[in-house]
Formats: structure tokens, sequence, C-alpha cells
């Protein structure tokens, strides 16, 4: 039946029963009865007078102010002014009521749809991303940083595109990327919410350890080939040939820095067939010390690949360079080999599950700690290392690597010819 909007606007829709309005809307999205009281502490005049004017009686002078809900339902009913009782005069006064259940329901699945485009993500890049893309939406980092589903669709959505296109190859500043793919150069500015996102998602995609600080970020950014810039992403090398400098330091059998800068401008033409690639710095500082000019060709990664790193292994490879790479048997080593893996082929120097089980007959070697991790290159790698559960790093297994530079030296000098002699790892492959 038909509500009488102007009387019941007169009688129930002024601004001194906006309190008994409000709560017995509560009720209705609470699904609960408009039955019982309903109570006011400490009310003014004008709310009593409001009340009485409802009620066509006094509604007594105690210090608070009661109301019955069925009261005011049979005085809407008996008086016409709502023929159907209370609650269709409150949705004739305030508009429909949405039950909390109801209301639940729907940011329910707009909080669904905001996360959507991470199973399209996972999907399309070769499961990397999946365990990532899965577990975001758990930790309720982009619940804190966007206060509606509305506001998370749009930064879950440019998370994924920028997603969609690392790592960057080649690599590129940060905010060059940010312009081109989300049409900010700043939307990557540290302390915004899609960089908190985003560098979340790339230690997932690279592997990269997640360590704090400025330092931290700016060495994930570089694993996906965002650079705050072109000269602090650099590479450790040793003995190699293609530029003047580098030929300069391999005479003098010493180290070279190369920058990405460098790397990017004047790309060396490798004079080797064969390249192997180290975790740690003390094999290549031991390598010079050993070897000085004589050092066959020697890249280290110093933990996570660099973008400058990264750049200097696709030249090799694409100059038909033979990879051969080695690093610590933990977990974070074979992260370190699975990743890079995803960037270039390699093929194992003395790291496989053989030279793992050989290495650990050595005494007072350190626990594993933290995740397993899985390594693609030789499926019994993974369950060896939780079976034997000791970690061997490459410091301690530096004679054999050395004995295998000592064959690969005595082979005829690196031209671009394949070497006639034995090659470094050769009973491995």
């Amino acid at each position: 039946m038909t509500v009488d909007v102007e009387r019941l606007r007169r009688l129930l829709g002024t601004g001194e029963l906006t309190w008994f309005v409000d709560r017995a809307r509560r009720r209705m999205a609470r699904e609960e009865p408009l039955t019982g009281p309903v109570t006011l502490a400490a009310p003014n005049p004008a709310q009593r007078a409001a009340v009485e004017r409802l009620l066509g009686r006094s509604p007594g002078a105690g210090r608070s102010l009661s109301v019955r809900f069925e009261t005011v339902d049979t005085v809407l009913r008996r008086s016409g002014i709502s023929p159907d009782g209370l609650a269709p005069a409150l949705i004739a006064l305030g508009g429909p009521v949405e039950t909390v259940r109801t209301a639940r329901e729907r940011e329910d699945r707009a909080w669904r749809t905001a996360y959507a485009p991470l199973a399209e993500l996972a999907a399309r890049t070769d499961g990397t991303l999946a365990e990532w893309a899965e577990r975001l939406p758990r930790e309720g980092l982009v619940r804190r940083l966007s206060p509606t589903p509305t506001d998370a669709a749009v930064l879950v959505g440019r998370a994924v595109r920028a997603l969609h296109e690392l790592p960057a190859e080649p690599p590129c500043s940060l905010s060059t990327f940010a312009a081109r793919v989300l049409g900010d150069a700043h939307a990557l500015d540290d302390g915004k919410p899609l960089a908190t996102v985003l560098l979340s998602g790339v230690w997932a995609l690279t592997g990269h350890d997640r360590e704090t600080g400025a330092q931290g970020r700016r060495s994930a950014w570089a694993a996906a080939g965002l650079l705050k810039d072109d000269v602090s992403s650099t590479v450790l090398t040793l003995g190699l040939r293609g530029t003047p400098a580098l030929g300069w330091h391999a005479d003098a059998g010493e180290p070279a820095v190369l920058t990405l800068r460098q790397l990017s401008r004047h790309p060396p033409a490798l004079k080797h067939a064969e390249l192997w690639i180290c975790e740690n710095p003390a094999v290549l500082s031991g390598a010079a010390e050993a070897y000085g000019q004589d050092c066959p060709p020697l890249v280290c990664l110093q933990g996570q690949p660099s973008a400058a790193a990264l750049t200097l292994l696709r030249q090799a490879h694409s100059q038909g360079i033979t990879l051969h790479y080695h690093g610590d048997f933990d977990w974070g080593g074979v992260r370190i080999a699975a990743g890079l893996l995803r960037h270039v082929p390699w093929q194992p120097w003395r790291f496989r599950t053989a030279d793992y089980r050989e290495a650990t007959h050595r005494p007072d070697l350190p626990p594993l700690t933290g995740p397993p991790a899985a390594a693609p290159w030789d499926a019994e790698l993974e369950p060896s290392l939780r079976e034997l559960g000791v970690r061997v790093e490459e410091e301690t297994v530096l004679d054999d690597l050395f004995r295998d530079l000592d064959v690969q030296r005595a082979t005829p000098a690196d031209t671009g010819d394949p070497p006639d002699g034995p090659v470094m790892g050769a009973r491995r492959r």
C-alpha cells in the first residue's frame, strides 16, 4: 500500500528523530525484527517534543528517552501514513535498506574481481608468479594500501600490467619504464602503493631475496632490468677480452668491473668459446691470485645477478659462447641459479647432485636454512639437499674449481674457436 511521504516526513523525518530512524534501519540491515524498545540517553527538549508529537503523548521526564518499535508501527498504521507499518516507512524515508549479509557478499565479489587479473598473470608466466599471485590476496598488502575494492582493482591491474613487461630487456631506468608502461614516470617512486605491490611481485619473479632498505630495493629492481641509473649496476669479471679496457685488465691478470652503461653503449666482442660463472667474489679473487693473466674468462655474480651481469651474459650467449655456472649448494644458491636459467641457458659447472654429495663429506658444514627451492637443471638436487641438510659454499670447494681452471687454461687460448683439449666440467655433462 502507498506511504503518505509528505505526512511521514513531518512526523518521522525531522532531525530530532534521526537517532530513532538510524537505529531502526540498522536493525533492518542486520535482518533483526523491529520489536522492543530503543533508548536515547540524555535527550534534549526538541527530541522529547518530537517523540511526543510522534506518539501523541508525553514520553516521560526521565533522564533517557525510550520508544518501542511496535508503538511507532501501530501509530503509522492507524494514521494511514504507512498502512503496512514501520518497515515500508523507513524505506520511503531513506531508500532501500541493504542487509549486512548482502553488503558483505557484494564486497566479496568486488574484491574477487579486483584480484582477478592475478590469475591471468600466473597462467601467462609459466608458473613463475603462480605462488605469489595466490598469496598476495591472503597477505592483506593490497587491502592495506587500497581502502576499497575499486581502488584495489586499479592497483592490481597496474601491477599486473607492469609484471607482464618484466624483466625489462634491454634494461632501462625505472622512471622510463613507468612512463612507458604506466603513463606516469613517478608511478614507481619509493613509497608509492604501486611500487610496493610491484616490488613484491619482482621478488617472486626474479627469485631475489627480500632485502630491506634502499639498496635492497635497488638490487631487486635491477634484477628485473629496472634501474635507478646505468652506472650503479655492475658486474665483476676476470680474464675477459673484447674491448681494449678488458684486454688491458686480462693482460694484467686483474679483475675488471663493468657498468651497465659500458655494456649497453659499447657491447664487447668477446673472444672466447666458453665462459665460467661463479656466485661468490672469493672464487674470482682466488683465481686472480692463482692464475693472473692465464686465468680462463670468469664472471662473478656476487649473489643475485645484477642487470649488468645479465646483460653481459646475454651478450655472451648471443655470440655463441657456452656458459658454465657454479654457485653455493644451499636454497639461496639454488634460487639464484634457477633465476639465472630463466634469463640465459647455462651448463652446470660442478653443480649437480653428484657434486653436492661428494662435497658433503667435508667436516663441519653448516646446516641448510630457509625455504626449499627446485633445481630445474637437476631434478635430484632438491631432494638430496633436503636429505643431507647441509650447505656447501663455493669457498669450501675452491680446490675442485681451481683444478677445472687448470684443465681449461691448459687448452689453446680462446680465439672464438672451441678448444681441442678437455673442457671444464666435461665429466659432469
